[in-house]
């Protein structure tokens, strides 16, 4: 409370008046706050209901559903790039001759960016033309038709011939990213190879010969794979399985190539050791020994004639002479030692 006199009228011998002037101060509480704690409170309330729906989402989907609600909210670049030539809706933000969208050239015409991997190789036989090694949809069905009726002959021609009907379980037909894989498997009751060498046993070269007559009409070319089981020799610098499996495969071509398969049918002959195992659990599995061949979608672009047969030679020059291979031979182990035979046996191949 404060106290004040009010000045006298001139002429007059009176006292001043009193004035007292009152001030009523509040004690805080029940004044206005404003609206600001109202603010942080929606804020809070908004992320506690945006953690719980992230927190069914995690639970209600899977990565798949995931990755799509991450890419719909988070364009990849790939589709950034698909979806802008320079502009993305009206411009969206970048330049007409903007380096990280299409390059720009005359009046402004967009070309794609396409990345091509280091090892990328080209050539006349890449692409999609009729030596190309990319197929079309009609091309590939056409190919797959051709490799089941192959294969139903192959297997009619096994069971009519008594000596190898028992061999038709041996036979294994797998479509593979290069065509047909026929694979011939050894078993606990069968070996297609004498022991530790290379000579087919007559029943597996009457059954390689069944095979040749089934693929002499197609024109498709071939690869030849040898693989063993991993019994290594005592010896490894005069034979080991390296060399016992890419003779077997070479055994396999000349064997081919007697029933009348052309030397420019035959892509690559390899050898492959114990490398690619049939049973990866036992690498002494029977199974593990096998021969494996593989008729491919495409054949190459060197000349052939009707049934693989090699083009005549041009007037002038001799015909090549044909590669004879060394035929690699070795005795018949012990029956002790036998891996062949006996593929538990833990010994060393002599």
């Amino acid at each position: 409370m404060a106290k004040s006199a009010a000045p006298a009228k001139a002429g007059h011998n009176e006292p001043p008046k009193i004035i007292i002037v009152k001030k009523i101060v509040g004690d805080g509480h029940g004044g206005h706050h404003g609206g600001a704690w109202k603010v942080a409170y929606a804020d809070f309330v908004t992320a506690m209901m945006a953690f719980f729906l992230l927190m069914w989402l995690l639970g209600a989907t899977d990565e798949k559903a995931r990755k799509g609600i991450a890419d719909y909210f988070a364009p990849t670049l790939i589709e950034f790039k698909q979806n802008s030539a320079g502009s993305n809706g009206l411009l969206g933000g970048s330049s007409l001759i903007d380096a990280e969208n299409y390059p720009h050239a005359k009046g402004q015409t967009g070309t794609r960016a396409l990345t091509v991997p280091v090892t990328a190789t080209g050539g006349i036989e890449v692409g999609a033309g009729p030596d190309g090694a990319i197929r079309s949809a009609e091309e590939t069905a056409s190919q797959q038709r051709a490799f089941e009726a192959l294969r139903a002959e192959l297997t009619r021609r096994i069971k009519q011939d008594v000596q190898i009907r028992r061999l038709e379980k041996n036979v294994r037909y797998t479509p593979t990213r290069d065509g047909l894989q026929i694979d011939l498997i050894d078993d606990a009751d069968f070996s297609m190879f004498a022991s530790g060498t290379t000579a087919l046993r007559p029943e597996a070269a009457r059954l390689v010969d069944e095979i040749a007559r089934s693929i002499r009409p197609l024109p498709n070319q071939a690869t030849i794979r040898g693989h063993t089981d991993s019994m290594p020799y005592g010896d490894p610098l005069r034979m080991n399985n390296w060399m016992l499996s890419s003779g077997r495969a070479e055994a396999t071509r000349r064997r081919l190539a007697s029933g009348g398969i052309g030397d420019m049918r035959f892509d690559r002959i390899e050898g492959v050791a114990d490398r690619e195992p049939f049973v990866p659990e036992d690498s002494l599995d029977p199974r593990n020994r096998r021969v494996s061949i593989t008729l491919l979608y495409r054949s190459g672009q060197r000349p052939r004639m009707a049934g693989g047969r090699e083009p005549a030679p041009r007037a002038g020059t001799a015909p090549r002479q044909a590669a004879t291979a060394p035929r690699i031979s070795l005795p018949p182990r012990p029956a002790e030692l036998s891996a062949d035979d006996r593929p538990n046996a833990r010994a060393t191949r002599s």
